[in-house]
């Protein structure tokens, strides 16, 4: 296992770059504790597959250091590296059997008999193929070809680190749940750094410890699911995660209040000399809908979706979300919303801005 340090780190894929505009994956520096499950979130084209190659040694960074542990491992090849790698499409020997590609990792390094048997027998089980052991993989379905080699990755206990890069994406729904589940009980039982590249929020929120959200080349946000969800530091994390995402509405903040469209709502928290492109963000879950109250707002439609009704306004041309209890009564008198003031965020050219006591 190891604590993974990116130092400066950054990449181009043009031989000869003139700004940052030309980074797929702009300069990062973090560092990533031993034994912690991260997930790496973002749209396709994000720079999460640049930046899980790059520390799987399948990918040289154009400027800057990778360091597992205390040890530059830059230019090192993957096999010296010591992690296990699992891809978004399946990669299996067809010429094997599921126990045979189970085994070949530890094989491959020599292990007891003994022990491989049992690891092979446990993963299986853990991947739901213990039944198919003795069959060739020729033949079996894409996702099943895709456990073996989710398997596969699995299978060594002294890894430095687990890297998935989309690994379920042709996994039928139930099993993803399944999957996801026992990703989960390894992390738990044998402590590995795992990275888990995902665009899908779901996926991310429930495998990691951290979660760590890209945006065009940039990781905008490292944090807990909590912390993404109650306090996003740039307003594409807002956006992304959550369903519906966050309400970002364009503002003119003075103090504890936020001026918007001759209106205005108390903040939770004061701000002093804002300017630039400033606009205040609430997630849906913290509006309510009022008769009296709040921002104009013009209804446009309910959705039921059983554990909650998610009302879809218009504010002046902008969209507005609100989510309502199950069995809450709306009616066309309701044309206001209200914010809970202290779960409002304010923003500065997209980046949240912390604000002092109010």
């Amino acid at each position: 296992m190891a604590r993974i340090t990116l130092d400066n780190l950054a990449h181009s894929y043009r031989a000869n770059p003139t700004g940052e505009q030309d980074f797929a994956l702009k300069e990062l520096n973090h560092v990533w504790n031993d034994g912690e499950a991260y997930a790496l979130l973002g749209a396709s084209g994000c720079g999460k597959s640049t930046l899980l190659n790059i520390i799987s040694g399948l990918l040289h960074p154009s400027q800057g250091r990778i360091l597992f542990g205390d040890r530059d491992v830059t230019h090192a090849p993957t096999a010296e590296r010591n992690i296990a790698q699992v891809f978004q499409f399946p990669v299996v020997y067809d010429t094997m059997t599921v126990r045979q590609n189970l085994a070949f990792p530890l094989r491959n390094r020599g292990a007891d008999p003994a022990y491989i048997a049992s690891r092979v027998q446990a993963i299986a089980r853990m991947i739901g193929m213990e039944s198919e052991l003795d069959h060739k993989a020729r033949g079996l379905t894409a996702d099943a070809k895709q456990k073996i080699s989710l398997g596969r990755g699995m299978v060594r206990e002294d890894v430095n680190a687990l890297l998935f890069d989309e690994p379920l994406t042709v996994i039928d729904p139930h099993m993803k749940w399944e999957l996801r589940t026992q990703l989960k009980s390894l992390h738990r039982e044998f402590g590995h750094t795992m990275i888990y590249v995902t665009h899908d929020q779901t996926e991310a929120l429930t495998f990691a410890d951290k979660v760590v959200v890209m945006h065009d080349g940039r990781v905008v946000q490292i944090g807990t699911p909590e912390e993404l969800f109650e306090t996003p530091q740039h307003t594409f994390v807002g956006y992304f995660i959550g369903s519906p995402g966050m309400n970002v509405i364009p503002a003119r903040v003075e103090g504890n209040k936020a001026y918007i469209n001759g209106s205005h709502i108390p903040l939770g928290r004061a701000y002093a000399g804002l300017d630039g492109d400033v606009a205040i963000g609430v997630r849906p879950e913290y509006a309510r809908l009022s008769d009296s109250e709040g921002l104009p707002v013009k209804l446009r439609r309910v959705e039921d979706v059983g554990r909650h009704k998610i009302v879809r306004a218009d504010f002046f041309g902008q969209p507005i979300n609100i989510i309502a209890p199950e069995g809450a009564t709306i009616t066309t008198d309701m044309n206001r919303v209200v914010f809970d003031p202290a779960h409002i965020n304010v923003y500065r050219d997209n980046w949240r801005v912390e604000g002092e006591a109010a």
